[in-house]
């Protein structure tokens, strides 16, 4: 880093501060007495004071200096060749101070979490989007705006648009939609799933009015038969009436484990749900909500310390998932063991073992284990 500091303490700040490592100490000392220091995740903005092989600098007065650098330069070569020196930029903290004093940020991340901001603004503002239509299953239509892969369910498709298919085919159903397959279409952006990357289109204008009085029919704890009018992988939309969907995400499927919804349902099958949120003219549903809660069973039975016998029924980034009834799973995390790889040795999936319980909160679902030699 030392280069890098050699190339950046002649660059003065808004205040006239030229040596980086007197800056931080009187920048330190104004933070502490303000209170205002931005946080991680935070987006910020400032100049761009210095562009090398490969770091960014930039001007966060009067917080310090940024640095994007490592796999965040990487992450954002594409966009670091149009900057230049003195251009605004924003990007989000990744850490607010390193070992060298610097706030370290990502553009990449600012970049996604200002799409998702523009996205939210295309719902509110009901933005007609002319988009080219990717790819078809046989729910729907695959779609991708601003690098975001979205969805639009064949029941939000215009008249001229939607499959008429006699008997209900699926595959017949999914011939017609692929006949769409390149061409573009306008579209509304009607709901965004951050967490999951995805986006779920209209292709029907909505009367905003039209749609509250709609809605205005449901209520939360509503109990509903519905048809399953798409499956996607985070999980399935289902046709409450003409006009309106309502989805399921995968997590509210079932109380066990579930890998990819279409194990569970098929477009057209019949199911019950229930009504868990009305928000921003979106209506959530639960299939498991209707379901006997599994964890009830081990409320006052189970507690912290407890030894208990277990199946591995997954890997995750976090460790391995252990299951000690259908629906009730636990984690043994990855930190319970010398390296990941050792986790996956030692315990192998399909195969019971010992554990004791570290967390136990049946209300939360939440269980947290480690493994027992």
């Amino acid at each position: 880093m030392t280069k890098d500091k050699e190339i950046v303490e002649p660059a003065r700040n808004a205040s006239g501060i030229a040596d980086a490592g007197e800056e931080n100490l009187v920048l330190k000392s104004i933070l502490d007495r303000s209170g205002s220091k931005p946080e991680v995740d935070a987006l910020v903005e400032g100049p761009v004071i210095s562009v090398e092989k490969s770091s960014v600098f930039v001007d966060l007065s009067p917080f310090g200096t940024g640095i994007i650098y490592g796999r965040e330069f990487i992450n954002a070569r594409d966009i670091i060749k149009k900057i230049s020196i003195g251009d605004i930029i924003k990007a989000k903290i990744v850490d607010t101070e390193n070992e060298d004093g610097y706030v370290e940020l990502s553009l990449k991340e600012a970049k996604q979490a200002l799409t998702w901001n523009e996205a939210e603004k295309a719902i509110k503002e009901k933005t007609i989007l002319n988009l080219e239509v990717k790819d078809a299953n046989k729910g729907g239509l695959i779609l991708e705006w601003q690098g975001i892969q979205g969805f639009l369910p064949a029941s939000q498709l215009k008249a001229e648009h939607y499959p008429r298919v006699l008997d209900s085919d699926k595959d017949k159903i999914l011939k017609e939609l692929k006949k769409l397959v390149n061409t573009y279409i306008e579209v509304m952006i009607i709901s965004t799933l951050p967490k999951e990357g995805k986006l779920i289109f209209s292709e029907k204008n909505n009367n905003p009015e039209e749609k509250k009085e709609i809605l205005s029919k449901y209520s939360i704890g509503d109990e509903l038969d519905c048809t399953v009018a798409g499956i996607v992988d985070f999980g399935i939309f289902l046709k409450l009436e003409d006009g309106l969907e309502g989805l399921v995400h995968i997590s509210e499927l079932d109380w066990g484990l579930v890998e990819d919804p279409r194990n569970i349902f098929k477009v057209g099958d019949k199911t019950r749900a229930k009504v868990i949120e009305i928000k921003d003219g979106k209506v959530s549903l639960s299939v498991k909500a209707l379901k006997e809660n599994p964890w009830k069973e081990f409320e006052g039975k189970l507690k912290k310390g407890d030894i208990i016998k277990g199946v591995v029924i997954k890997y995750n980034k976090h460790g391995a998932l252990v299951s000690i009834k259908e629906g009730v799973a636990g984690l043994v995390h990855n930190s319970t063991f010398p390296t990941e790889a050792k986790l996956r040795e030692k315990l192998e999936l399909g195969k019971n073992y010992n554990f004791q319980i570290t967390l136990f909160e049946p209300k939360d679902q939440k269980m947290t284990l480690v493994h027992l030699e």
